[in-house]
């Protein structure tokens, strides 16, 4: 009796994967204002209505349906997103709104923690560099 090899392309049947539902992504980020807000620099009321009109989702901006939501405290504002959303796009949200109202020279974004951004002064030496002129 004569064994036969079974063909090359023969499809074997596969396991069948589950299609389970996805599990909701939900991105939470705060920004941190405290600093510019003491300060009286800044209101959280205004950046958090900034934020609302500008974020986009699906291209088009005011658009926020339910799936993104913006919520203000004291002084942070807090922006969660049920679908993926990038924080680098959150900062480029803030540069831009430092920016408009012409406080980009004296604040920074600057993230603290994998989901905290925190708005921090640049530190300004001018007064020690003029003293170490003055010596020479």
């Amino acid at each position: 009796m004569a064994v036969t090899q079974p063909a090359k392309n023969v499809k074997r049947p596969t396991k069948a994967k589950s299609k389970g539902k996805k599990k909701k992504v939900q991105t939470k980020f705060v920004i941190d204002c405290t600093h510019p807000v003491e300060d009286g620099i800044m209101k959280v009321a205004e950046f958090d209505s900034y934020l609302r009109e500008r974020i986009k989702y699906n291209g088009k901006t005011n658009n926020l349906s339910g799936v993104i939501t913006v919520d203000k405290d004291k002084n942070k504002v807090t922006v969660t997103a049920e679908v993926p959303f990038s924080k680098r796009y959150l900062k480029y949200l803030t540069k831009k709104y430092l920016k408009k109202n012409n406080l980009r020279d004296w604040l920074r974004v600057v993230a603290t923690t994998k989901d905290a951004f925190e708005l921090r002064y640049f530190q300004i030496n001018n007064e020690e560099e003029e003293d170490d002129e003055d010596n020479d």
